[in-house]
């Protein structure tokens, strides 16, 4: 291992949790050197480089771009957003790296549902299929890898748009999830174990990393915790699936996303997100974040319309 590792981590300015950004954030505050790949200039990279990370701008489904950010660099971390173009663009990027010969370890962003499938499930979303399948690759490709799987993020719109939203609404979740438990995991959380990886990842080469919440519980007893973190009732009112879905397409998502967040959806019904595991806290030394501390970070989430 050399001793001031060069880190590509790609998706730094996404959306969705900003797990990428708070990567660089954090590995920057370990004063280590990352480059940060961003699909165009915007304020999103003018803050990446106002951490002292270098900024490099393209786009991960093409082959000189990503050979081009992954020119010096000794480790990476491969996320980006659900997009259609997902796998061509993990694939591009496995074969750069792959060609690279140099990296010492290759961080994959994947999901919890991967740990459930085989090759010829059938109950997965393209998303999830596609994670599937590059977790193949990965493994084949001969390079040094550490997959991360997280179970939802708190981040998700299915949370952001459709809980928190309607929490400071009307004091209501509003999710198609029926009595399926679920153990979503912040955002800041998988990113602390990303950059923990990437810091020090002899330990976690071939390894997988599992991330949940620090519980699994149904959306009712959600509401409960929602209720003594915030002072005033939280109730879960269920969603009919058809009214989710519906709901989904007129705010304008693409096909594919849709896809995959009405599939999580009706995995969340079918218990399938029902997970719990400790690899947060064994990774970073403190236990994964829950309902409280969320609301305690992200009030402004959480307050009623005036």
């Amino acid at each position: 291992m050399v001793d001031n590792p060069l880190i590509l981590v790609t998706g730094a300015a996404g959306s969705v949790g900003a797990v990428g950004r708070r990567v660089v954030e954090t590995l920057r505050q370990r004063d280590l050197p990352v480059r940060a790949l961003v699909h165009r200039e915007d304020e999103r990279a003018e803050a990446l480089r106002s951490t002292g990370a270098e900024v490099v701008v393209g786009d991960l489904a093409r082959a000189e771009d990503v050979v081009r950010a992954l020119v010096d660099c000794d480790r990476m971390y491969f996320g980006m957003g659900v997009s259609s173009q997902y796998l061509e663009a993990a694939l591009v990027t496995a074969a750069a790296a792959r060609a690279q010969g140099r990296l010492q370890v290759f961080v994959n962003m994947s999901q919890m549902t991967v740990s459930q499938m085989d090759l010829t499930s059938t109950a997965a979303s393209t998303q999830q299929r596609e994670h599937w399948l590059i977790e193949q690759v990965l493994d084949w490709s001969g390079l040094p890898v550490a997959h991360i799987r997280p179970t939802v993020f708190l981040e998700n719109p299915m949370f952001s748009r459709f809980c928190f939203a309607s929490i400071a609404q009307d004091d209501t979740i509003r999710l198609p999830f029926g009595t399926g438990r679920t153990s979503p995991v912040a955002a800041g959380d998988v990113a602390d174990v990303v950059a923990a990886v990437l810091a020090n990842p002899a330990q976690h080469i071939g390894h997988v990393h599992e991330l949940t919440g620090p519980v699994s519980q149904d959306m009712s007893a959600m509401a409960q915790e929602f209720t003594s973190a915030l002072g005033r009732p939280i109730t879960y009112v269920g969603t009919p699936y058809d009214q989710f879905i519906d709901e989904l397409r007129r705010r304008g998502l693409p096909d594919h996303v849709v896809d995959h967040l009405s599939t999580m959806a009706r995995l969340h019904a079918q218990n399938r997100y029902d997970r719990l595991t400790h690899d947060v806290e064994k990774i970073t030394g403190r236990p994964a974040t829950g309902v409280r501390a969320y609301v305690e970070n992200n009030p402004e989430l959480f307050r009623t319309a005036t």
